[in-house]
């Protein structure tokens, strides 16, 4: 797997590029959960191996880029499956709160299993201040 870390944000005229390479993916289905301490995304991705998943992080958010394994088979006739055989893209805005740099990342049979840890400075809770006369 892949893994990039930008801390900065994607200049806006970059972003209508990106929109329009986003017409090339399909959005996978996918399941978060937060936990004390961090967050568990779990994304179906079937038919992508290890070597075809790339995670990036940029400012707030995570980008999952998953790319299908392609083989040519002896007897190849075209059958207008090309919806269905598009790679996966899925962008989730997930906040600053988030160490990215410590993200542990597994796939098993085109199950994908994110952990996003938390700043240990978000885990501690807020002091509340009473008003003073």
């Amino acid at each position: 797997m892949n893994t990039r870390y930008h801390t900065t944000s994607t200049p806006s005229r970059h972003r209508s590029a990106y929109k329009a390479s986003n017409a090339l993916f399909r959005q996978p289905s996918y399941d978060c959960r937060e936990l004390p301490d961090a967050i568990n995304i779990v994304v179906y991705v079937p038919g992508v191996g290890a070597s075809g998943v790339e995670i990036e992080a940029t400012g707030p958010d995570l980008v999952i880029t998953a790319n299908k394994t392609r083989f040519v088979r002896v007897n190849w006739q075209a059958l207008n499956l090309e919806g269905s055989q598009r790679d996966y893209r899925l962008r989730l805005r997930l906040g600053h709160d988030f160490d990215y740099s410590k993200l542990e990342a597994g796939i098993d049979d085109g199950v994908l299993t994110l952990t996003v840890p938390k700043f240990q400075e978000a885990l501690v809770p807020a002091l509340r201040l009473g008003r003073v006369a």
